[in-house]
């Protein structure tokens, strides 16, 4: 997204369509998918873009077309955002002790299996 935005409050969708460099049903795709950004909307039912939609929109641009997450990935990004947490640093420690908890479990079914495989054999 351009830093040089024109002085204004509101855009319609073909400005933030224009400056984010998106299609306009790109745009309403995001909005049904990702729930964000959620634009308000005149009386004639046209979408009103805040300065926070254009820096949503950049957020999932970037969440989908240069880190490739998938919708659900995105999702979840920009919740953590929203809450303030940063998706690279926040995430990496939750995820490693999240993975050892998960190794961990899985240790404990594999050793499971196996002693039910060797009663089975007997």
């Amino acid at each position: 997204m351009p830093s040089n935005l024109p002085d204004k409050d509101f855009f319609t969708m073909g400005e933030v369509s224009r400056l984010a460099g998106v299609t306009a049903h790109t745009l309403r795709y995001w909005e049904t998918r990702l729930g964000a950004p959620k634009p308000s909307r005149l009386a004639s039912g046209h979408r009103r873009y805040t300065r926070s939609d254009l820096e949503t929109i950049a957020a999932i641009k970037d969440l989908l077309h240069r880190r490739k997450l998938t919708f659900d990935g995105a999702r979840r990004a920009l919740i953590d955002r929203k809450r303030g947490r940063s998706p690279d640093a926040a995430g990496s420690a939750e995820a490693d002790a999240a993975s050892a908890k998960v190794m961990k479990t899985l240790l404990e079914v594999k050793r499971e299996l196996r002693s039910m495989v060797a009663e089975l054999d007997r």
